[in-house]
């Protein structure tokens, strides 16, 4: 699959996923394929908008709207990040560049288990959230039609990371529902439970009825 394709090349049931990553690209793809076989998802080659959003929904929905615009297709993108309680849901839409602006998944994951180290188990609740923003492009002068879905995978910070699996903040965050004292991060999970049981997922199964027809 090329994700570089243009409007002009593409099918009529194409939707672009608004981000240059390939990998995320292909994911979206066969989690859609699966559902609306119809419907293939390409990748954005147009410029980057600027992210200023302060909620996870306006940066999603800045992202959507600049790639429906650029190719005149509907357009999807999404927004994620971890919420920590004690910190007033922070780092939220900041969590790719908690510890600067290198995005560095490791450097992130430390500063916050820094500020947390003296922060007792029953307050260390966290929340991992996906946003996902759908944009379809007016036709004959109408507006577009905009809608964002959001998906929370509640849980906990652990004291230390744990596990090889998964990325950012996967190896410190313990989803809820565990069976006690057998609990483990994200990052110790195989990826199809964590795929099934994800923010993401949570968000995919509010957001795929709204496809229908595209």
């Amino acid at each position: 699959m090329n994700n570089t394709m243009d409007a002009a090349a593409t099918p009529a049931r194409s939707i672009v996923l608004a981000t240059h990553n390939a990998h995320k690209v292909a994911e979206f793809h066969a989690i859609i394929a699966a559902e609306h076989p119809e419907l293939s998802v390409i990748g954005y080659d147009g410029p980057e908008p600027v992210e200023d959003g302060v909620t996870f929904a306006e940066n999603a929905l800045i992202k959507a709207r600049a790639a429906a615009a650029h190719t005149g297709l509907p357009a999807l993108a999404d927004d994620s990040g971890i919420c920590v309680d004690v910190l007033g849901g922070s780092p939220g839409v900041f969590s790719a560049y908690w510890a600067g602006q290198k995005k560095d998944d490791k450097a992130n994951l430390a500063l916050l288990l820094d500020q947390l180290h003296d922060v007792g188990d029953e307050h260390r609740a966290a929340t991992f959230v996906s946003t996902i923003a759908l944009v379809v492009p007016g036709v004959d002068g109408e507006s577009a039609i905009e809608h964002v879905v959001e998906g929370r995978w509640p849980g906990r910070l652990a004291r230390a990371a744990s596990g090889d699996g998964g990325f950012g903040y996967d190896p410190i965050f313990v989803p809820d529902g565990q069976v006690p004292g057998h609990e483990t991060s994200v990052a110790e999970w195989e990826p199809a439970r964590k795929n099934a049981a994800s923010h993401r997922a949570r968000a995919f199964a509010v957001l795929m009825p709204l496809l229908t027809g595209l």
